[in-house]
């Protein structure tokens, strides 16, 4: 695998990749590698000739600065697993890299930028199209895989797609579980033993809509829901919706594409979850 820190060096080899007729599949990632993020990667591998995978934490997307300085930074282990994975190429550039002084961005996204998670992460959604566009930018994708974990923010990103007529095709793949049901995340290593079963009460929940979904009962099954996350010791619901898959609007029973989403705080770490429905 190679691994680039600046941008030109990543362009030239892209360049040259392209100039030989491959195609090239990105999955950006901000590090602390799991199951879930390899899984984009095998994907990658599977629809395209050439994979780059990027690691950087990105500062404009944290709206909160205790947030960035503990998240998971563990590079050496991050970069053995891509190797392992058979990744081609790794970018994993510094801040000033990235960003030049004072930069200003703002896209102008709509509502998706302020319901739910952005409701509750003001800002987030600039910060994550800011970084997105740059990279795009750089390693100009044919693909770029995204996990469903982050439902909205691939909506999010699709949006920007649209917007600014970027040449790139988002997939969106399946979250990956734990054994016990848990979402992968790379937050999940903040949670004790005792939060982390607690944490089953999201999956435990949406597995439980699942089954009993009913389109008639929607407003009802949310209230539910909520409350049993609620009900659950040592877990703070942000949020529990049954939304348009398309625009997280309320959904109705008319609604062709249904996805129930929901975040929590378990201790001090928050998680986010959902289950396509319909």
């Amino acid at each position: 695998m190679k691994i680039f820190t600046k941008r030109k060096d990543l362009s030239q080899y892209l360049e040259q990749l392209r100039s030989d007729g491959k195609t090239i599949g990105f999955v950006p990632t901000l590090g602390a590698l799991h199951n879930g993020h390899l899984s984009l990667l095998v994907r990658a591998q599977q629809e395209t000739d050439k994979v780059v995978c990027s690691i950087f934490v990105n500062p404009t997307q944290f709206n909160d600065p205790k947030d960035l300085e503990k998240y998971p930074r563990p590079i050496t282990a991050d970069i053995e697993k891509l190797e392992q994975a058979g990744c081609d190429a790794l970018f994993n550039p510094e801040v000033s890299e990235m960003y030049a002084g004072n930069e200003q961005w703002h896209l102008e996204i709509g509502e998706l930028e302020h319901l739910l998670e952005g409701k509750f992460r003001p800002g987030h959604y600039q910060g994550v199209t800011q970084v997105v566009f740059k990279l795009f930018n750089i390693v100009k994708p044919d693909k770029a895989f995204f996990g469903q974990k982050d439902y909205q923010q691939v909506l999010v990103i699709q949006k920007m797609v649209e917007i600014l007529k970027l040449p790139v095709k988002l997939v969106m793949c399946p979250i990956l579980r734990e054994t016990d049901g848990l979402a992968m995340s790379s937050r999940n290593i903040h949670l004790s033993a005792g939060d982390r079963q607690h944490a089953l009460v999201l999956s435990k929940t949406l597995n439980w809509l699942m089954e009993n979904f009913d389109r008639t009962k929607m407003p009802a099954l949310t209230r539910e829901c909520a409350a049993m996350i609620s009900a659950e010791p040592g877990v703070e619901l942000e949020y529990f919706e049954i939304a348009n898959g398309e625009n997280l609007h309320k959904s109705d029973q008319q609604t062709k594409e249904i996805v129930a989403l929901v975040a929590v705080k378990v201790g001090v770490t928050r998680l986010i979850d959902n289950m396509i429905l319909a």
